[in-house]
């Protein structure tokens, strides 16, 4: 099922040109990577898709519902995560949680499988051991991961993931890509993810999607192609 569809989207920042008939799509049950030279735009077209910035033109169609018919629900990582200071008072197995209510509605009770989720969601990036800890006493990698396994609680259909591996070991990046094909091949989930590096996870993604520069224009105007089919992704 079609999750999302870009046509033909330009973007800009004041006159300057930054992204031009930029078209893609992302379904359900894939694993895309999206990838780039630095200042690619990488970051504002992910953006512009989920609406947080606002095309200077072309078509964003996200769909509705999910494939069981129900809402459809994105879950977004941005580059810069939230920074929590020291007096921050939830502990990591608190903040996990909280992704998970949503869900379930704020005064319900978790059940056995929530408390299940919400294990798994923490040992995929390694904070399974340090869930009592306080956020606020994290190191900026572990603070990552904690977000990052918030958002693995919540079970969005879509992750929209920007260089979410940053800080992780090389084990805990491992662990993390086996878990996003997982989720898209087990559960029809769809994971569109910013990375520098495509060559470490070229074995878990179906697609890796690259923005290049168009020589031909003054401005810093992109094109998008598929690195695994060849040619303009529609």
């Amino acid at each position: 099922m079609r999750y999302i569809t870009v046509e033909n989207l330009a973007f800009q920042y004041d006159a300057e040109p930054v992204l031009q008939e930029v078209s893609y799509h992302l379904d359900s049950g894939e694993f895309v990577t999206l990838t780039g030279e630095n200042g690619a735009a990488k970051s504002t077209l992910i953006k512009a898709t989920l609406g947080i910035l606002t095309p200077k033109s072309g078509q964003v169609t996200l769909a509705k519902t999910n494939v069981t018919g129900q809402k459809l629900r994105i879950g977004y990582l941005p580059q810069q995560i939230a920074s929590f200071n020291a007096g921050f008072p939830s502990t990591v197995y608190e903040f996990v949680t909280s992704g998970r209510y949503p869900r379930r509605g704020w005064f319900s009770r978790l059940t056995d499988h929530d408390e299940e989720h919400i294990r798994v969601s923490l040992e995929s990036v390694g904070m399974w051991e340090n869930r009592d800890k306080r956020i606020g006493s994290l190191s900026g990698g572990q603070k990552q991961r904690a977000v990052i396994a918030r958002l693995f609680a919540s079970d969005p259909d879509v992750f929209v993931l920007d260089e979410p591996t940053t800080g992780m070991d090389a084990g805990t990046t491992q662990t993390f890509y086996d878990l996003m094909h997982h989720n898209a091949k087990e559960h029809g989930k769809a994971v569109l993810m910013i990375t520098h590096d495509p060559d470490e996870v070229k074995g878990y993604a179906d697609r890796n999607i690259h923005l290049v520069r168009n020589q031909d224009l003054p401005w810093r105007c992109f094109n998008i192609h598929d690195n695994k089919e060849g040619g303009h992704v529609h």
